[in-house]
């Protein structure tokens, strides 16, 4: 329940420019953050699935090299090294996320010894060397530090998770609630049907709230007009 799951941890240390609110071993975030200038940060499929393969490399405390080396090796030296890096320690687990052309919405917790915010540098940092390099440009892609709000509740966790997966609707990215479920950069797919072991989503925080997966696309669904309103009043 709420008073186990959201007491407070051993505040975590870190090296990236100090932040007002600090990060909490334990705790969830959502984490987000847009393009400079709401600059794109996807063009193509391409890069959508190449930061999702950026989260799954870096949200392990230790890498042995650059995502662009890793790429380098053959399939079965990936293979292996993908196997060693499970057994390894996590900067976070995610909860869930959406990626849209211009920004993108993580649900975190963060690990024991983990660090968000050395996770979204790592992160950050590896996508733009690849955007830049295969776009030839130069300069920051990212719109300053990324924004962090703690989750507080239970309650909170499961309404913050309702607003990242409602973000293609309430834009108006994808026109109907059923392009929504089929959403590729979302981790929604995820949450409607189990997701194998190499998912990088953790799904039982917030699913363990509903009765089945059903429900909670009806606790979704129920509120995704309201958010499309909500979204239009704010543009």
């Amino acid at each position: 329940g709420s008073e186990t799951l959201f007491a407070r941890r051993d505040i975590n240390t870190y090296h990236m420019p100090r932040r007002h609110v600090p990060l909490i071993d334990g705790e969830f975030y959502h984490v987000y953050n847009r393009g400079v200038e709401k600059r794109p940060i996807f063009s193509d499929r391409r890069s959508y699935q190449r930061f999702i393969a950026t989260i799954n490399y870096y949200r392990f405390i230790h890498q042995p090299m650059r995502l662009s080396n890793f790429f380098k090796l053959s399939v079965e030296k990936r293979s292996s090294l993908i196997d060693l890096q499970n057994r390894s320690p996590s900067h976070i687990t995610i909860s869930c996320f959406v990626l849209m052309e211009n920004h993108f919405h993580l649900l975190l917790q963060q690990e024991p010894k983990g660090d968000i915010s050395v996770f979204l540098r790592n992160l950050c940092d590896s996508y733009t060397r690849y955007f830049n390099t295969r776009d030839h440009r130069v300069g920051p892609l990212f719109q300053g530090q990324f924004k962090a709000v703690r989750i507080e509740s239970d309650d909170q966790l499961i309404h913050v998770s309702r607003y990242i997966h409602l973000n293609p609707y309430s834009s108006g990215l994808v026109k109907t609630l059923d392009e929504l479920i089929q959403y590729a950069w979302s981790s929604l797919p995820l949450y409607m049907h189990p997701p194998d072991n190499s998912s990088i989503c953790n799904t039982s925080p917030i699913l363990n709230a509903f009765k089945t997966r059903d429900s909670y696309w009806k606790f979704i669904a129920d509120q995704a007009d309201y958010q499309r309103k909500l979204d239009n009043i704010k543009h």
